[in-house]
């Protein structure tokens, strides 16, 4: 497969999948349900979701600076925020191309390597992501009997067993190829993790390892705090567990990584979850476009400013 075809393939498959869900939900779902859930919200919890969520933004901008500083570079706060929602903005229109342009951002107006700048933004999505396990694990154990119950009703308990075994079988005869293997995927597979392992290491070896721990675990907890806060904005909403909006929240989070900021998807996802919880479709799936569109609006306007005001701050400075 050629470069050109996997570069239009990434940017394809995710807008395709948006559009599909999108068509297929408001087939299911018209508009005019939600209509009256997002008139009658209660629009304070929604400023105040919005306001967690650019605290987090601005926690991560401030954190860039514990990876770049062991490196010799002090970076100035302002580029840092206007990067972050720069990354944010530009991955709604291709999927982690934000990435790119964020590194871009400190090479020309910090000085910083690109090379170097993109690293620590591996770096960052490293820590991100186990963070991210973490919050699976604590979801994991405290609805352990109701995805227990949830399997052995969807599947017979000598399936469940089979499947498992299967699935611990499939994983060691994986592990066991990559581990001999000399082929180019393989390589590539030992390459990943061994990044991984040292990307994770590293921040331990970090002068202040500590307060960026901090700083990540207050990213995460702002995410968490202004999903749960947003869902005293329904009535319908007042009363769901700590799990369901756990559950509800990594599947989201989830759909924003697969396809263009969770376009479409995102509602579904959250719809999807409240429903296995027994909670009704409409208010959760009205739930889901209030949260993702008040988010987006922050990050749209947000990121729009950022582009026209970074070279000012800049020519200025």
């Amino acid at each position: 497969m050629s470069s050109k075809l996997k570069k239009r393939l990434r940017l394809i498959i995710p807008l395709a999948l948006a559009v599909f869900f999108g068509w297929y939900t408001f087939s299911k779902l018209p508009v005019s349900t939600i209509i009256p859930f997002v008139k009658s919200a209660n629009y304070w919890w929604i400023a105040l979701g919005v306001f967690f969520g650019l605290l987090s933004h601005l926690s991560r901008a401030y954190r860039w600076k514990y990876l770049l500083q062991p490196m010799g570079f002090e970076i100035r706060f302002p580029n840092s925020i206007m990067a972050v929602f720069i990354t944010y903005l530009a991955n709604y229109g291709i999927p982690r191309s934000g990435e790119v342009l964020r590194a871009a951002v400190l090479t020309n107006y910090e000085n910083v390597p690109f090379e170097k700048s993109f690293g620590t933004i591996v770096a960052e999505r490293i820590a991100d992501l186990v963070v991210m396990m973490g919050i699976i694990a604590i979801t994991l154990v405290l609805e352990f009997e109701f995805i227990i119950d949830l399997l052995q009703k969807s599947f017979q308990p000598k399936k469940l067993v089979l499947l498992g075994a299967a699935g611990l079988i499939l994983v060691a005869l994986v592990v066991i190829f990559i581990k001999r293997s000399q082929s180019k995927f393989a390589l590539k597979v030992k390459t990943f993790l061994k990044g991984l392992v040292e990307g994770m290491l590293s921040i331990f070896k970090m002068k202040y390892k500590w307060a960026f721990i901090g700083h990540t675990l207050f990213i995460w907890g702002m995410y968490v705090l202004m999903f749960y806060v947003t869902t005293f904005a329904l009535p319908d909403l007042n009363n769901v567990s700590i799990g369901a909006i756990l559950v509800a929240f990594i599947s989201a989070s989830f759909t924003i990584a697969a396809t263009n900021g969770g376009i479409f998807v995102y509602p579904v996802a959250v719809m999807t979850a409240f429903t296995v919880f027994g909670i009704a479709k409409d208010p959760s799936f009205a739930f889901g476009w209030i949260m993702w569109s008040s988010q987006t609006v922050m990050i749209i306007i947000a990121g729009s400013l950022s582009f026209i005001y970074l070279p000012i701050y800049n020519r200025i400075k």
